[in-house]
């Protein structure tokens, strides 16, 4: 089972819509262990909130947009837009592909900048060394029922087929081979090699820099006044990184050994939430030590 971010809890799923839950448990059952997979976590200073981001070390990064449209409410598909009836009303929507394009487009320029993360040599010596690819999940909508709405003639150009997934493959039944076939199928191409840990570790401190350690800026992803990217980079295992985004509502105590990155998951924690809230967050503590920690994410609005 694939690693989610926050943990696939009752909680968590109850708080998704209908057709995110019905992807999250599909890419549950279906992908390998080392395939980490991030819902609904704003990126480029909570300007943006992929529905799906999927690392996986040996095919890539994909980003997924989930759309629980109905046929009936659906009127017209452009390239660009997407005409919806709702409440008995007109609303136009951006296309989905266009949507998780200017993402990933987004995400790749930034990771681009490192030198560390783009091939050295061969054809594509310069390009990012991860595979990216986006695409759409219709949850409501079966392959048959969209040529309905495009003519043949224009569907490959406005939802080309490999690009999105139907319900048709959302059912329990579907064969998790075949599913996977179509999550891979948005890849453009492969380079065959498979990320080390130390640079999805990179990936990651680029993508969510509220999981980076000891760094003093601590920039934000899309930042163009970020400095130039640091030879070492410090982040919090995927298990802290994890925890801290899987509390939910309520009180929690966290338990752990000196050393063991209690502080770190509360630092992440805000840092989370002032980006997906929008507003300061108050930390209280009781001694100097982990006041002097504490003011290291002063300037992120935590207090």
């Amino acid at each position: 089972m694939a690693q989610f971010f926050p943990q696939l809890t009752k909680q968590t799923l109850d708080s998704m819509n209908e057709g995110e839950k019905r992807l999250a448990q599909r890419l549950a059952a279906s992908l390998e262990d080392d395939c980490l997979v991030w819902h609904d976590i704003p990126i480029s200073k909570g300007r943006y909130y992929p529905d799906f981001i999927i690392l996986h070390p040996s095919r890539g990064l994909l980003l997924l947009e989930v759309k629980d449209w109905k046929l009936s409410t659906l009127e017209k598909i452009d390239k660009s837009n997407v005409s919806l009836w709702i409440d008995n009303s007109p609303t136009t929507r951006k296309h989905p592909l266009e949507q998780a394009r200017q993402y990933i487009h987004e995400v790749v320029n930034r990771l681009s900048r490192d030198s560390t993360l783009c091939q050295t040599t061969g054809a594509y010596k310069g390009k990012l060394i991860v595979p990216y690819g986006r695409g759409a999940v219709f949850t409501k909508i079966s392959r048959k029922q969209i040529k309905t709405v495009i003519p043949d003639d224009q569907c490959e150009n406005v939802l080309p087929d490999h690009l999105v997934i139907y319900k048709d493959e959302m059912t329990g039944s579907a064969d998790a081979k075949r599913f996977q076939e179509r999550l891979w199928g948005m890849f453009d191409y492969q380079f065959g090699e498979s990320l080390t840990p130390d640079q999805i570790n990179r990936i990651r401190w680029y993508l969510y820099p509220e999981v980076r350690i000891n760094d003093a800026s601590r920039g934000d992803l899309f930042d163009t006044d970020e400095e130039d990217p640091p030879d070492r980079i410090e982040t919090m295992d995927l298990q802290q990184e994890q925890l801290a985004r899987s509390f939910g509502e309520g009180h929690r105590v966290i338990h752990g050994v000196a050393g063991s990155g209690k502080t770190l998951i509360l630092g992440c924690r805000c840092l989370y939430l002032t980006q997906a809230m929008n507003k300061p967050i108050l930390v209280l503590c009781f001694n100097i030590t982990l006041s002097q920690v504490k003011d290291r994410y002063l300037r992120h609005g935590v207090r």
